[in-house]
């Protein structure tokens, strides 16, 4: 597989101190009307690393001549449960999930 390829679902997103952090996009979920991302940390050697998804609400800029769209962490441990359990049906045969 060529390097290009396996880039093409890598974002980088900033971190609350600025630093560029990058995670690998492994679905959208969508709950109650809501999207969320849900993202794997790339290491700096762009290695996966293993362990636990992050999952960030999709939010659409108010800016209307913007298509960009904020990720914003989710505090509700109920809407990460349930959009975590909806992600692991979606990919049971996929992924080997840790409890």
């Amino acid at each position: 597989m060529e390097e290009n390829e396996e880039l093409d679902n890598i974002i980088v997103l900033n971190d609350e101190n600025g630093n560029e952090v990058k995670f690998e996009f492994l679905d959208l979920v969508e709950l109650d009307d809501e999207e969320y991302v849900v993202l794997l940390p790339v290491s700096e050697d762009g290695e996966e690393e293993e362990g636990e998804v992050v999952i960030l609400k999709v939010e659409d800029n108010d800016d209307e001549n913007s298509d960009e769209e904020s990720y914003v962490s989710v505090e509700d441990e109920d809407i990460l449960n349930r959009v975590f359990e909806i992600f692991k049906e979606k990919f049971k045969d996929d992924f080997d999930f840790v409890d």
